[in-house]
């Protein structure tokens, strides 16, 4: 599967919640395998960017299946681990502004609050439970992917819309948008 199969807002199914994988069949695999192709495809575009993770609705399929990065530091370790039918047990620790991106919204990046420590329970590809503590850039990135599976895109989280916005410029750092000139014009983000 290639970048372009990843779908972007305003399409509507990201504001769809997707259904429980009741078993771990060849077919999940293979759409596991599929997301990580994308994935790595989407990054290999990008110089600047990792991808960090991915949710099965950003590639059109509404099923409760994640991917998520083994290793955020080096572009080079190329290994996805999926969370099956993931769901947060317990928010812990403190709530944290930090920028966010996310594949299906193109160009845009966002100040959003999220809970520093989060438990998480899920099946993995041989469909045996498993459950883990998060904390951190992993915590929020669970977080995003697990609100993907429910419908929820990160710019719905984000309260001071005003000063929340940004873009990367040619050397990868992020740059303020102006809110109105490049947000609310662009009514794509929330229809």
């Amino acid at each position: 599967m290639k970048k372009e199969a990843i779908i972007t807002l305003p399409n509507p199914h990201l504001r769809q919640k997707s259904q429980r994988v009741h078993v771990v069949t060849d077919e999940v695999k293979k759409l596991i395998q599929d997301m990580t192709s994308a994935a790595l495809d989407w990054e290999d575009s990008r110089p600047h960017e990792i991808s960090a993770a991915l949710a099965a609705v950003q590639v059109d399929h509404l099923e409760r299946v994640v991917i998520v990065r083994s290793d955020f530091d080096d572009k080079a370790t190329r290994e996805f681990t999926a969370l099956i039918n993931p769901e947060i047990v317990k928010y812990e620790g403190s709530i944290e502004e930090a920028h966010e991106g996310c594949l299906s919204v193109q160009k845009i990046y966002g100040k959003v609050p999220r809970y520093t420590k989060v438990r998480i329970k899920a099946l993995d590809e041989d469909g045996n439970e498993i459950r883990l503590k998060a904390e951190g850039f992993l915590a929020r990135v669970l977080q995003h992917e697990i609100d993907h599976t429910l419908g929820t895109v990160f710019i719905d989280h984000i309260q001071d819309s005003k000063n929340a916005f940004y873009t990367l410029d040619d050397k990868g750092e992020l740059q303020p948008l102006d809110y109105d000139t490049h947000i609310a014009k662009n009514s794509i983000l929330w229809d």
